[in-house]
């Protein structure tokens, strides 16, 4: 399993369109993705503008390549990519050790 974690800084002023565009995209358009196993998504208390965004991969590729390279991505751009204020941040990281 794969975490794809994405550091988003949206335009001010745009919060509660961005919190609609994003939830909207990521049930209608990434959640149709192969190898697309959940998501989260939180906003900045401090930093208002800030989110980021949590999404489950069953492979890396599932995300580099399939979703990337495929048809669901620029749906998702159209959607989010607007509201961006710069390139989000995104890395992948594997799971090392869990507790509660």
């Amino acid at each position: 399993m794969i975490l794809e974690l994405a550091d988003i800084r949206i335009q001010p002023g745009q919060q509660a369109a961005f919190d609609e565009a994003i939830q909207r995209g990521l049930t209608t358009v990434i959640s149709q993705a192969q190898g697309f196993k959940g998501w989260k998504v939180n906003k900045g208390v401090e930093s208002p503008e800030r989110y980021i965004l949590q999404i489950l991969w069953e492979t890396l590729e599932d995300h580099t390549v399939h979703f990337r390279g495929g048809p669901l991505f620029p749906q998702w751009r159209a959607i989010v990519g607007p509201f961006f204020a710069a390139p989000p941040v995104v890395e992948h990281f594997e799971l090392l050790g869990q507790g509660q």
